[in-house]
């Protein structure tokens, strides 16, 4: 087998190419051969050691991916040589073959190829988690999604639409906001060129929305905070654009406001029947037509450092799927 292995976790560059002993899985795990793995924020993160997680060393990067059971260790029941699946382990994705945990392989049904199905758990659990579990979602309710065009935010364009909300999708230039558009969006905010609080106070009749969804944080936080309608939950999802935000506290009194923050990872550990039912829901919405992955291009597996080059410069739409040859 061959993986891109991180020996040492000062960036992209040091990262290589190498062939390494084919694994066997031990109990409780499986032995995939990948298909497809899809490049996410935190990969990056994680190669920077700038990531709340912290493999030991060396690893191979690459939290999410899909394939096909090759071996299965001891005590595994519920997989089988030959089945299809997705998982996010956190680590291994970026190679021919990876040890998996069983119990985070999701099994794929028909029609979910293995492209889609690599750029589906991380953005829709987390999306899912965060719109319907910590915000309580409620149809009729306006949705402030920043970072729209991402991942994770084109997922929850596409969940929020599904439970009947009307959603603002706010992106950084006209191309991502019309993407965001023709994924369901009611309206677009171009934060280049447009006042935030001044379009949302327009598009909001001075209500504002009733949940925003922060995947970018940075300075657009409080210019969004500060727009929250009453009783409104502001989901903090994550800081793509890297500083994390200090957000006075008094604006959450006045607003009669919560700060709510979405964890994904620890609740899929923390509650895992709960996550196994989310994401066999979202597999049913898949399959109905309610959601699909936005593929913003794949690439092969071995030009993987050009992959995290496109995604430095923030001109990823959706996801990026690294694939094997044979994918």
């Amino acid at each position: 087998m061959h993986a891109w292995l991180c020996e040492n976790p000062v960036g992209v560059d040091a990262l290589n190419w190498q062939e390494l002993p084919m694994p066997q899985p031990q109990a409780g795990e499986v032995l995939l051969e990948i298909k497809a793995a899809s490049l996410n924020f935190p990969d990056l993160l994680i190669v920077q050691n700038k990531y709340q997680f912290k493999p030991p060393l060396p690893f191979v990067p690459g939290s999410e991916y899909a394939g096909v059971v090759q071996a299965v260790g001891e005590g595994v029941r519920h997989l089988a040589v030959g089945q299809r699946v997705a998982c996010l382990s956190g680590t291994g994705g970026f190679g021919t073959h990876t040890i998996a945990p069983a119990a985070l392989c999701m099994p794929l049904p028909e029609g979910l190829g293995f492209v889609d199905a690599a750029a589906f758990i991380m953005t829709y659990g987390t999306s899912h988690h965060a719109l319907v579990d910590r915000a309580q979602l409620k149809a009729g309710e306006t949705v402030l999604i920043l970072g729209a065009a991402g991942g994770v935010g084109t997922a929850a364009i596409q969940i929020a639409k599904a439970m009947g909300a009307r959603v603002i999708a706010a992106a950084s230039t006209q191309d991502k906001c019309d993407l965001c558009l023709s994924l369901g969006a009611d309206a677009s905010i171009n934060y280049s060129h447009e006042n935030l609080r001044e379009a949302l106070k327009t598009l909001t009749q001075g209500k504002g929305p009733d949940v925003i969804y922060d995947p970018v944080g940075g300075d657009m936080a409080e210019q969004a905070f500060r727009s929250i309608a009453w009783r409104g939950r502001y989901l903090v999802v994550g800081f793509a654009a890297g500083p994390i935000p200090a957000l006075p506290f008094n604006l959450a009194l006045l607003k009669g406001a919560s700060i709510v923050g979405v964890f994904w990872g620890d609740f899929a550990k923390r509650e895992p029947k709960s996550n196994a039912a989310m994401l066999q829901a979202l597999a049913h919405w898949y399959a109905s037509g309610k959601i699909k992955p936005v593929i913003d291009r794949t690439m092969p597996m071995a030009e993987l450092k050009a992959a995290y080059a496109h995604m430095w410069s923030r001109a990823v739409k959706g996801k990026l799927v690294m694939v094997n040859a044979d994918a």
